[in-house]
């Protein structure tokens, strides 16, 4: 049976992602911080793991391992407690991918698959990105990320490690937290907001489609050295998410028209910029190379998605 080492197995991918390699036959085991977590996955076999760094013992997690599915990273936090944020992020996002790569090639791991994100490209799109585009990433978080993979690629260079890198846009299902938490928190009270002129394009995968992806990179042959792109298929705007998120929970969607030019004034205003160009702006992704290349396809579109997340959040859990 092939061995499977998680990283991030107990957050909100990880907790999708591992029932799917258990029933698809294989060994699941999670580098955790604490053996008594409450949120690892039933069979899936816990191994003690400190904090993620360019120095953290990998020896007896990648112990009899074949494959490596690096989900664990440092994300946005709302209140910041470092005060060198970008020192932080490279630390875990780069330099500790760098660190896991170079043991994984020693130990003769198989494949290792990275958890990137659409956010190395930049934090708006004029067209779909595609993965022959340049990265911009604009925040610590995109340009650690893409420094991870620039390590990655660096280390299989010399060594021969095969890895798989995967640009996911906004992960979104049953469990999320962040943006997706609060949206529904949000369409929840049905507040009127001024977003029913904003035609913008966003791409989105659910949990499961994305836990899929991963599963078939992991499988396929083919998926050797290789970046991708992946989505639910389906992009939306802002007041057509609201509109799907506020249907699912059964509420209304009260949306009045403001002009975007005064929304975007309004973010400056209040120091908000980035937070206005994230509802305001489009930030696509073209998975045409995945699904060409490997035959993936998504399972859920965006709609079943949603409303299968706002049961889900009505359900109390």
């Amino acid at each position: 049976m092939t061995r499977v080492l998680v990283t991030g197995a107990t957050g909100f991918v990880g907790n999708a992602l591992c029932p799917e390699l258990l029933g698809a036959g294989y060994d699941v085991r999670a580098a955790v911080r604490r053996l008594d977590h409450p949120d690892i996955p039933e069979g899936v076999e816990p191994c003690l793991v400190p904090e993620i760094g360019p120095d953290t013992d990998w020896a007896e997690a990648l112990t009899d391992t074949q494959a490596v599915i690096h989900l664990a990273a440092r994300v946005h936090i709302l209140e910041e407690w470092s005060k060198e944020p970008e020192a932080e992020f490279n630390r875990t996002n780069a330099q500790g991918t760098a660190h896991l790569a170079a043991a994984a090639a020693t130990t003769g791991v198989g494949r290792l698959i990275y958890l990137s994100t659409i956010k190395v490209m930049g934090e708006s799109s004029t067209t779909p990105f595609q993965e022959t585009d340049t990265p911009a990433p604009e925040d610590p978080y995109g340009m650690s990320k893409l420094a991870g993979e620039q390590a990655l690629a660096e280390i299989a260079g010399k060594t021969g490690l095969d890895y798989v890198v995967l640009r996911p846009p906004l992960v979104y299902g049953p469990g999320a937290k962040g943006t997706p938490l609060s949206l529904m928190k949000i369409c929840q009270v049905a507040p009127p907001l001024p977003f029913a002129s904003v035609d913008n394009h966003r791409s989105l995968i659910h949990v499961g489609n994305l836990s899929d992806a991963i599963l078939c990179c992991l499988e396929a042959a083919k998926a050797a050295g290789q970046t991708y792109f992946v989505r639910d298929g389906d992009d939306v705007s802002t007041p057509s998410l609201i509109r799907h998120v506020a249907a699912g929970l059964g509420r209304p969607a009260r949306l009045f028209s403001v002009p975007v030019g005064l929304l975007r004034l309004g973010g400056r205003i209040l120091g908000k910029s980035l937070a206005a160009s994230r509802v305001l702006g489009s930030l696509q992704s073209n998975d045409a190379k995945i699904r060409r290349e490997l035959g993936w396809k998504p399972r859920t579109n965006v709609v079943q998605g949603l409303n299968e997340m706002a049961a889900w959040f009505t359900s109390g859990k």
